[in-house]
């Protein structure tokens, strides 16, 4: 079966749409079972640890979530486009 992905690990790409419009990075993981991707520096959530022995006090660390794959475009294709040129206007 074919991934439903339009792109592939370690690919630049470039948020088009929700809060995180603009931004870009490398993607680090495809999340195939809900169609989502983790981009690097893009929708960074807080996620609350437990003590343990690597975490004494417990910790608060900031990590990337996951953004809908229809919401990334590749970031040559990004450039190629008139997106770009209204983007840079702006």
């Amino acid at each position: 079966m074919p991934t439903p992905f339009h792109i592939k690990r370690n690919d630049e790409v470039v948020v088009i749409a929700g809060s995180h419009k603009g931004k870009s990075g490398k993607v680090l993981e495809l999340l195939a079972a809900k169609s989502r991707v983790r981009v690097e520096g893009v929708g960074m959530i807080k996620r609350h640890l437990k003590k343990s022995q690597e975490n004494p006090n417990g910790a608060i660390v900031e990590r990337e979530g996951s953004i809908h794959a229809s919401n990334l475009q590749l970031k040559s294709r990004f450039d190629a486009s008139k997106k770009r040129a209204a983007v840079s206007k702006a």
